[in-house]
């Protein structure tokens, strides 16, 4: 029996919920990433070049962006449970489409309508803080964003596997009557959960503005985000064009294999949580940074050393869980009866900052090949240094 909550912590999500919320966040948000290590045989399939197939990456970034900004902030109007389970499954509709997409332009409609519905993981996010005790909403968050950050890095490998087995189109399908399961188990599961106060649609979008306006440590945390997972994402988006090329001449399900060190990133989010709940947020932000600079050196000398490039991405991933996990530790505790409003802002510049990374990647790679690449990354991870900085003069103001 489920019954409508308002906004209090009275509810305590079980250990099995909270992982059944991980594994459904993962999903949401590794579908936009199921076509990095696929580029080549998408291009071949389609007929298309490498370069428009790598188009597909830039795409769903924008739309998961766009739908982080249009529907997330939904979570403080609507009911939660609802409006997630709803979300997943206009996502494994978009999913259906590009499983059995014939041209490209049906694979550019699925990866939007995938991109734009998939932000149901957070929906869920916020959900997890609201529902938990107060002294273990970190643990609950770091939980369920462990499941998050999962998808985005281990996506890579289903992909690349799912397409030596049955094809490129092999992982969209299995993907959607996944997605379709995990809504269907959610909705079950979690509590029925709104606002006590109803807001207007227009009140909300409204308010986002507002939001940005009078928290200035959400305006540094977002741009610490927004620059950080930039830089990830020349990495992520140039990867694939560096391992299918001559030096290493890797396939999809070996490139997709790399993936595989992201597991490492998603137990960071838990340690992250833990980290935040003892109020050492600042300091893990600090660490991650110095991690993600010493990756982009690591990440130069697999110019032609493979042992190298996985060690660059080991520590990207985890610098990328910890800051983001640090940031919203920091954003979840301005205004714990805005959080998904709070939340749709953060991620809205976090996902604009990983679509103009892997615009910036792909420009950087056919300007200077992997050696541009790693400059347009440093850079980046320079500029989060700094955003860091800013962020740690407000704290001290306070």
């Amino acid at each position: 029996m489920h019954s409508t909550q308002t906004f209090t912590p009275a509810t305590t999500l079980t250990t099995p919920v909270l992982l059944l919320m991980a594994v459904a966040t993962g999903l949401c948000a590794g579908s936009n990433y199921f076509n990095q290590p696929l580029l080549h045989s998408i291009a071949v399939a389609l007929d298309v070049s490498d370069a428009t197939a790598a188009l597909t990456v830039t795409v769903s970034q924008l739309a998961y962006a766009l739908g982080l900004l249009l529907f997330v902030p939904l979570g403080d109007m609507l009911e939660r449970r609802s409006l997630a389970s709803g979300l997943m499954l206009l996502a494994a509709a978009g999913l259906f489409i590009s499983g059995y997409a014939g041209s490209f332009a049906m694979l550019v409609a699925g990866t939007i309508m995938t991109g734009l519905f998939s932000v149901a993981a957070q929906t869920l996010v916020p959900m997890a803080a609201t529902l938990s005790e107060p002294q273990r909403s970190g643990r609950a968050v770091g939980l369920v964003m462990s499941g998050l950050l999962s998808g985005i890095l281990l996506a890579r490998s289903a992909a690349g596997l799912l397409s030596d087995l049955g094809g490129w189109h092999t992982v969209y399908r299995a993907a959607a009557c996944l997605m379709v399961l995990l809504a269907l188990a959610l909705w079950h599961a979690l509590p029925a959960s709104r606002n006590a106060v109803a807001l207007r649609y227009g009140q909300v979008l409204r308010s986002l503005v507002a939001l940005a306006a009078h928290h200035p440590r959400l305006r540094s945390r977002t741009l610490l985000g927004a620059l950080t997972f930039a830089s990830v994402s020349v990495l992520l988006s140039s990867t694939t064009l560096l391992l299918s090329g001559p030096v290493f001449a890797l396939g999809d399900s070996q490139i997709g294999l790399v993936g595989l060190l992201g597991v490492a990133g998603a137990m960071m989010a838990s340690v992250a949580g833990r980290l935040n709940d003892r109020g050492w947020g600042t300091a893990t932000s600090a660490g991650c940074l110095l991690l993600l600079l010493v990756s982009w050196g690591a990440l130069r000398l697999g110019l032609a050393s493979l042992p190298w490039i996985l060690l660059g991405t080991l520590l990207i991933d985890i610098a990328l869980a910890g800051i983001h996990i640090s940031n919203q530790g920091v954003i979840y505790q301005l205004d714990p009866g805005a959080r998904s409003r709070i939340n749709a802002v953060y991620m809205t510049g976090y996902f604009a900052g990983a679509a103009t990374g892997s615009a910036l990647g792909s420009l950087a790679w056919r300007l200077g090949g992997w050696n541009g690449v790693c400059v347009a990354g440093t850079v980046l991870a320079l500029a989060s240094a700094a955003a860091l900085r800013y962020d740690y003069e407000l704290a001290r103001k306070r």
